[in-house]
């Protein structure tokens, strides 16, 4: 299947401070869907002692909604118990 990819940089936002970050991790990449792969990540400190987790995926266009899986998947339970929100920094066409 040859399709067009795209490597997207996401940030991933915790609820606060208490938030355990190797969870939210955890959480985000437990996602598993056809055409999804994870990458590299990094906490990068946001203020106030929070950190958002900044994350690497590549998608298949064809096979994976960035917005679907931010509005459906990230943002509902049970991960939403530690993801507040997710924004798009980098979309770019592989």
């Amino acid at each position: 299947y040859l399709g067009g990819k795209s490597s997207v940089l996401m940030d991933i936002k915790p609820w606060d401070d208490e938030t355990d970050m190797k969870k939210l991790e955890e959480a985000v990449r437990s996602v598993q869907m056809e055409g999804l792969t994870w990458g590299a990540s990094k906490l990068m400190p946001v203020g106030y002692g929070i950190k958002k987790l900044q994350i690497m995926l590549t998608i298949i266009d064809d096979l994976v909604s960035v917005d679907t899986l931010i509005e459906e998947v990230l943002c509902e339970a049970p991960i939403n118990e530690y993801v507040q929100s997710c924004d798009i920094v980098a979309f770019n066409k592989i």
